[in-house]
C-alpha cells in the first residue's frame, strides 16, 4: 500500500488534480505544511503519495531492490486511481521520476523543480565531494534511524537555508528515510534522461540558494525540455518548506493557469 496525501477543494472544480512527487530520503509530508492546502484552496485537488519504502508506504524490506522505474510505477498506480490525468510536480529525485514517465508516453504536464540535470547524479555529487568534502563523508552510509547532531548540522545548509522555522526542521527530520542504492545509480547512469514523447507542457523551476541543484543544473534540465527555467531567489533545496514557499507555488501556478 502507498501512502496518498490528499487536500481537495472545497468546491467543484473544473481544474486538472495535481500528483506531488516528493525527493530522496524524504516522504510526502514535505508538500503538506504549505503546497497540498494552498493549491487545493485555489481549485487544485491536489494529493502527494509517498514511494515505496518511504514515509508510511510499505516496501521497506525491499527498498534496497528497487530501481527508478519501480518508483515511476508507483506514480503512475497513483495517477491511474484518480478521476482524471493529473498535473506531475516532482522535486529533485522526483522530477527525474517525472521525465522518465514523459519518456515513456505524453503525460497531461510536469512542474520540475530542484531537478536533477541531463547529465544525471554523479556530476552532482562529484562537484559536491570536491567542494564540500564534508557532505559527501556524512552522506556516506546514512542511516536516518541514527543521526548524531554534528551529521544534521553539516547538512542542513544543503537542504535549508538559514530561514527555516526550527519546528520545520524538526518535523523533517522525523520524516527522514533512507533511499535505495539502485535509484541512485539510475540516476547516476542518466536512467531519467531520454527524449520526452509527444508535447507535454514542461515548467522547470530551482532556487539560487539550492546548493544540490545550483542554476547551472536546473537550467540544463530546461534547455533539454526547450523552455525557460524560472530561478528563485534565495532559497534552498527544499523550496517548498522555505519561508518564501509562497514564490514558488505561485509561480508554477501561474503556469499551470496557461494549460488547457
Amino acid at each position: 500500500m502507498l501512502e496518498l496525501r490528499s487536500h481537495l477543494p472545497t468546491r467543484a472544480s473544473r481544474k486538472p488534480p495535481l500528483l506531488f512527487i516528493h525527493g530522496g530520503c524524504c516522504d510526502a509530508w514535505c508538500w503538506e505544511p504549505h503546497f497540498l492546502p494552498w493549491f487545493a484552496a485555489r481549485g487544485w485537488p491536489s494529493y502527494a503519495l509517498s514511494l515505496r519504502g518511504h514515509g508510511g508506504s510499505g516496501g521497506k524490506d525491499t527498498l534496497l531492490m528497487a530501481g527508478l522505474d519501480d518508483y515511476v510505477a508507483d506514480v503512475e498506480d497513483v495517477a491511474g486511481h484518480l478521476d482524471t490525468s493529473p498535473v506531475l510536480i516532482g522535486h529533485s529525485m522526483g522530477a527525474a521520476i517525472a521525465e522518465r514517465m514523459m519518456a515513456t508516453h505524453p503525460v497531461r504536464g510536469a512542474a520540475l523543480l530542484a531537478p536533477i540535470p541531463p547529465t544525471g547524479l554523479f556530476p552532482v555529487a562529484a562537484r559536491l565531494a570536491t567542494t564540500h568534502p564534508d557532505y559527501a563523508s556524512h552522506m556516506i552510509g546514512f542511516d536516518p534511524m541514527r543521526i548524531a547532531e554534528d551529521i544534521l548540522k553539516a547538512l542542513r545548509p544543503f537542504y535549508f537555508s538559514k530561514r527555516v522555522d526550527q519546528a520545520i526542521l524538526t518535523e523533517a527530520i522525523a520524516h527522514l528515510n533512507g533511499e535505495s542504492p539502485r535509484v541512485l545509480f539510475d540516476l547516476a547512469m542518466r536512467l531519467h534522461w531520454a527524449e520526452p514523447q509527444g508535447n507535454s507542457p514542461v515548467f522547470v523551476m530551482g532556487a539560487a540558494g539550492d546548493q544540490i541543484a545550483v542554476p547551472a543544473d536546473v537550467e540544463a534540465t530546461a534547455a533539454h525540455h526547450g523552455v525557460q527555467a524560472t530561478i528563485l531567489p534565495g532559497m534552498g533545496h527544499m523550496l517548498m518548506l522555505e519561508p518564501e514557499w509562497e514564490d514558488a507555488a505561485k509561480a508554477l501556478a501561474t503556469w499551470m493557469g496557461k494549460l488547457d
